[in-house]
């Protein structure tokens, strides 16, 4: 059988020539989405900036770390408020507040007129005594010579032994005088004595070289060894603190107490000079507690005195710890916060040029906060200290102020 040319068209399979070209068409655009999600992703997780909060990394100073640390004043070991022996009236005041005095300078003086007289009195009773031990001694001497030439007379029996008894009788009562006298001359001698210590009384001297830090008579003023009533008598002529003598008491809480120990080195701060660090020492520990604070008393020493250090200034001590892992010259401190862990290791991340790298480093101890970075890590660069929790390393940042 034979075909013609028509039918065997008819009988061809039409395999559409012109799909391809239209299912290209139809695929393009979910390529050009794709791209465009790419592309946001991408910018999403690695071009857009990440909200971060930073720390500079500082070196650390090396040597102790901070065992303990505790507030205090400055008290002064040799403090006395100056008073009199005697009750008396102030004349003079030799003295201001300020002024830096040596140990038995005159500070003041008291009215010393009816001790005056007192003295006068004493020499006089005193030179009177002796005059009459000198005419009693004269009158020993002449009744010794009348009991030898009685005693002479007696044996060529010229005089009865009646003259004779009287004659020695004569000379002991004479001795007997004398000694009577003597007493009596002593005592007078004395009293001159406490006259005079009476009137050096008057006279209020420094117990030791210091500052006077408070005046608190003045002339015409009564004082008084012993407090009056009425309050118009002074118990005191001035305060004197020996400058040399300064230390710190602290109140440490009898549940530290155990990180003090004796001669432990101790950095003072004072109040006032917030930037200067002072090199001290611990003195003692009291061996008694306060019930009812809880505390344990300790005394700080200075290393060297300075005139910048008063009295009564509030003061902050770090007692260092010696026996434990110190940091070393070289390392850094971070915050505790900067520090991360990504697979079990230590990590930090670095801002630099507007973006963060991740720095694996090996830390150190921890104290108040911060760590102490052994390597890895530089003064002086800044570590991201708050962020979000997915940072990748690369991932482009903004710093927020502090």
């Amino acid at each position: 059988m034979s075909l013609d040319h028509a039918s065997l068209n008819e009988l061809r399979i039409d395999r559409g020539g012109d799909q391809p070209a239209a299912g290209r068409r139809r695929i393009w655009p979910w390529l050009v989405a794709m791209a465009a999600v790419g592309a946001a992703g991408w910018w999403f997780f690695l071009g857009r900036s990440v909200e971060v909060r930073t720390d500079t990394a500082r070196a650390a100073a090396g040597g102790p770390r901070v065992a303990l640390n505790a507030s205090g004043y400055v008290t002064a070991r040799r403090e006395a408020t100056v008073s009199s022996k005697v009750t008396g009236k102030v004349v003079e005041v030799t003295i201001e507040e300020g002024k830096e005095v040596k140990e038995n300078e005159v500070l003041a003086r008291l009215d010393d007129t009816n001790v005056r007289a007192d003295l006068h009195l004493a020499e006089a009773q005193l030179a009177s005594g002796k005059a009459a031990l000198e005419e009693t001694r004269v009158r020993l001497d002449e009744a010794e010579k009348e009991l030898r030439r009685v005693t002479d007379l007696q044996q060529n029996r010229i005089a009865t032994q009646a003259d004779l008894d009287h004659a020695a009788a004569d000379v002991n009562a004479r001795k007997a005088q004398i000694e009577k006298q003597q007493a009596d001359v002593d005592v007078a001698a004395k009293q001159v004595a406490v006259c005079r210590q009476q009137l050096d009384d008057t006279v209020i001297r420094a117990p030791f070289a210091g500052m006077v830090t408070m005046k608190n008579a003045q002339p015409g003023e009564m004082i008084s060894p012993i407090s009056a009533g009425g309050g118009y008598t002074r118990t005191g002529i001035c305060t004197i603190v020996d400058m040399t003598s300064l230390e710190i008491e602290v109140d440490v809480n009898e549940s530290y107490i155990n990180r003090v120990s004796t001669a432990q080195p101790v950095e003072a701060v004072l109040d006032a000079y917030p930037d200067w660090k002072i090199p001290a020492h611990v003195i003692a520990i009291i061996p008694t507690a306060d019930r009812q604070k809880a505390t344990v008393k300790v005394r700080v020493g200075f290393d060297q005195t300075d005139p910048r250090i008063l009295p009564e200034m509030a003061v902050k001590v770090a007692f260092r710890d010696t026996g434990k892992d110190q940091s070393r010259p070289g390392d850094v401190l971070v915050p505790k916060s900067a520090l991360a862990k990504e697979d079990s290791r230590d990590v930090v991340f670095v801002v630099r040029d507007g973006r963060v790298k991740r720095r694996m480093v090996s830390p150190g101890t921890t104290q108040d906060g911060e760590v102490a970075i052994h390597s890895g890590l530089s003064a002086g660069e800044r570590v991201v200290t708050e962020g979000p929790r997915n940072l990748r390393d690369g991932a482009r940042v903004r710093e927020l102020p502090r």
